[in-house]
């Protein structure tokens, strides 16, 4: 019996089984843990809390308050030597091959768990058996699976055991902080990895993440899918979830004569999308005319590795990076002026005690300079700033 097993599926019977198996705890990790648990973006009813728990115990083995003490940590800390696991201080391979070896070193240390790991559960059921019996629930599975499939049940326990370690210690830990795209420049290397949203359900939207950590909802441009937010919608749907923040959605009205304190509040809110867009409706098209009017191949190569690092936050420039940037902006007032006019913007809400009074000022006075720059873009860039209100969110 152990040789065939009880159940006899065909190829693609074990495929699939394999697939949901995985593609539930997948979500146990994004729903539960992640945003639950570590953020605290949604609240749970505990019936489908618990079997997430469950779930996570008898198909991965992570105690929950090790995996968020962890994941805490890493924001905290990220991307310096501290960072459990950075691809940037530790190299990508060291984080895509070896991070469940990274998360099991740093699930060790009490510190980070006594530190980052507070309010996660504490009953009878994680003191007696979750936490200290955490290899149990995966050997259970294993014998499970083999009395059900035979050997092909082994082959689903495998896949079972290596899914969370790979996609999620080592693709999302790894790929996620060193190669994708950007939504927001933050100081850190999150990027965003697509198409793989059905495997590992939203996470792969790391830096939208990034910027709005305490979202329950990773996807921001239209086009982006957030597996793990479907589900959201759902369980909230089945009463089964309650969502408690999302990232903010800028809210446009026709342009004020000028900017006011509602105006301020709401550009405060909106900042990262605000400083998305000064990227994509000031520098891109600023650049672009400085490229096509270059009159030498080598300076228009300059630009164009300049447009890319005009965009970085500061904090990512090496200093090989920071001299090119300085020599393509010496050579060009235009260029130097919209970038300059970017750090200013930014450095508005770096201050972070300033009142809003303040701030109104301080934007006021940029709107005033970008206007009078002779530069069309920024002018149209200060009408857009006028045009945003605070837009309130529902939730059921």
């Amino acid at each position: 019996m152990l040789l065939t097993g009880l159940l006899d599926l065909s190829l693609w019977g074990y495929l699939v089984l394999t697939l949901i198996l995985t593609h539930i705890t997948i979500v146990s990790v994004t729903v539960f843990l992640h945003r639950h648990q570590a953020h605290r973006a949604l609240e749970l009813h505990p019936i489908l809390s618990h079997f997430f728990r469950f779930w996570l115990w008898l198909t991965t083995g992570m105690v929950t308050r090790e995996w968020v003490a962890i994941h805490r940590k890493h924001h905290a800390k990220c991307e310096t030597a501290d960072d459990p696991h950075s691809p940037q201080t530790r190299g990508i391979n060291e984080v895509l091959w070896r991070g469940a070896e990274l998360y099991q070193h740093e699930a060790a240390n009490q510190e980070t768990l006594e530190r980052y790991g507070k309010g996660t559960p504490d009953d009878w059921l994680e003191h007696r058996i979750y936490t200290p019996h955490h290899v149990l629930g995966v050997s259970f599975l294993l014998v499970a699976l083999l009395i059900l499939f035979g050997p092909a049940g082994v082959a689903i326990w495998a896949i079972q055991m290596i899914w969370i370690p790979f996609w999620a210690a080592g693709v999302i830990n790894g790929i996620g902080h060193y190669w994708g795209y950007r939504n927001f420049e933050i100081p850190n290397a999150s990027t965003n990895i697509v198409p793989w949203g059905l495997l590992i359900g939203g996470e792969e939207l790391h830096n939208n993440h990034h910027a709005y950590a305490s979202s329950a909802k990773f996807s921001i441009r239209w086009w982006e899918f957030d597996l793990g937010w479907l589900y959201i919608r759902l369980f909230s749907l089945l009463g089964l979830a309650q969502v408690q923040k999302v990232a903010p959605v800028p809210k446009l009205i026709p342009p004020r004569p000028q900017l006011d304190l509602d105006a301020v509040k709401s550009l405060t809110v909106n900042r990262l999308q605000l400083l998305s867009d000064y990227s994509s409706k000031v520098l891109r098209p600023v650049f672009r005319a400085e490229i096509n009017a270059a009159a030498q191949r080598s300076w228009r190569r300059l630009y164009r590795r300049a447009r890319r690092l005009a965009r970085r936050d500061v904090a990512l420039l090496s200093e090989r990076d920071r001299q090119r940037l300085v020599e393509a902006l010496e050579s060009s007032s235009t260029l130097k002026t919209v970038y300059q006019l970017r750090l200013q913007l930014q450095a508005v809400w770096e201050q972070q005690a300033m009142s809003h009074e303040a701030r109104l000022e301080s934007l006021k006075n940029w709107c005033v300079q970008a206007e009078s720059s002779g530069i069309q873009a920024l002018a149209e860039f200060a009408q857009l700033m006028r045009r945003y209100e605070l837009k309130s969110h529902h939730y059921s």
